[in-house]
């Protein structure tokens, strides 16, 4: 019952672009010209775009809020009208609260599950073999999965077991029998991680590869601190007390190796330089409550996009927020229950993604306003 609790309450206290913000140009990349949204069966927890195709996305959903019932992993494609199509949908018996594309297979899907389990899924193979593993060593939830962007062959799970656990699909996992699992998918795995990181002292809510080091991650635990882990070492590099309250997410700068942006329960942002970890480099505030999702830009040093549970996205420039000024960029207000998953395309430059507890995802330009668009889409391709 308490962990059911936990899954609602986890972190729960109850125009255009600033002058001097400049987006760095990257060759001729499209930004899409108008708003998509997509109307998912049950309720969102998080959306990544692919980096391999830049209208492809996946959403992660669970029912009844997560608390209890089944989830669904969706994979949709922004179709030449401009709307959102399913091209792939994946049932699971538990509820799913995040997912991430592989760096190194383009078809290649992990979700982390309610049942403690992390899911593999193979986008273009039939039901019958899917998922193609299913990796049970946590004993609680899993609640975030990333995957390793410079070596590209590992990637990480954070659980609410305390624990952040080391993957391969090429190392450690046993080979598995297609239709020997349940509902005729393969087998689970016996096992198969590489590593188990056990130093946090609470639930672990994010574990992010650093953009630049093959070696090095970031996890955001309810116990307060932002641990820096280097994987050639035994135990973390750094840990910084960086909240007074629950850390829900973490991300690395883009352009800088050394800076961790960090969300919390206490309604802020605070920009970390893990060089001199003794004090913050900026406090970003504009969040009524918590913040769930935290986004460096892959287009913007100064630049970091927001989930909370106050149901809004925000964007703000954080180093305005070090030399004392207003942060905020631009705020959207377009979902109706707390925004909780949230992607920025690294492929097209400005272009975002939400999804939220209303069961809606949205894909927009930063110029844009969600809010203001005609129905949602939610068939399915015809292949």
């Amino acid at each position: 019952l308490v962990r059911s609790v936990l899954r609602v309450s986890a972190g729960f206290v109850p125009g255009s672009v600033r002058n001097g913000t400049r987006f760095r140009r990257v060759g001729a990349r499209y930004v899409a010209p108008r708003t998509m949204r997509f109307k998912t069966q049950f309720n969102g927890y998080s959306l990544a775009f692919s980096p391999f195709f830049e209208g492809r996305l996946a959403v992660t959903t669970s029912q009844n809020f997560g608390i209890i019932g089944n989830g669904q992993q969706y994979v949709l494609d922004q179709a030449p009208g401009g709307e959102l199509v399913e091209v792939a949908r994946f049932e699971t018996a538990d509820g799913l609260y995040d997912c991430c594309w592989s760096e190194q297979n383009e078809n290649i899907l992990v979700s982390a599950s309610g049942d403690g389990s992390v899911k593999v899924w193979d986008v273009t193979a039939p039901a019958h073999a899917n998922p193609l593993r299913s990796f049970e060593e946590h004993t609680h939830e899993v609640y975030a999965v990333h995957w390793n962007q410079v070596r590209r062959d590992v990637f990480l799970s954070a659980s609410w077991d305390d624990t952040v656990k080391l993957w391969s699909l090429e190392q450690g996992a046993p080979q598995m029998r297609p239709g020997s699992g349940p509902g005729g998918g393969s087998a689970p795995g016996g096992g198969g991680s590489l590593r188990t990181f056990a130093e946090h002292a609470y639930c672990v809510y994010a574990a992010v590869w650093s953009p630049q080091h093959a070696e090095v991650f970031a996890t955001a635990s309810g116990d307060c601190t932002l641990k820096i882990w280097d994987t050639r070492h035994n135990h973390s590099s750094l840990t910084i007390p960086a909240h007074e309250y629950e850390i829900l997410c973490c991300d690395w700068n883009k352009y800088n190796d050394c800076v961790v942006a960090t969300g919390s329960v206490d309604k802020t942002v605070k920009l970390w330089d893990v060089r001199n970890p003794s004090r913050e480099l900026a406090v970003v505030r504009g969040h009524q409550y918590a913040v769930r999702r935290v986004k460096c830009s892959p287009h913007a040093e100064n630049v970091v996009y927001t989930a909370s549970y106050d149901m809004s996205i925000g964007m703000f420039d954080w180093q305005v927020a070090a030399n004392g000024g207003d942060p905020t960029v631009k705020r959207w207000g377009h979902h109706t229950e707390f925004a909780v998953g949230l992607d920025a395309s690294c492929l097209r430059e400005g272009l975002l993604g939400s999804c939220g507890w209303d069961e809606m995802a949205y894909v927009w330009p930063v110029s844009g306003e969600p809010g203001a668009m005609g129905p949602p889409g939610n068939g399915r391709t015809p292949f």
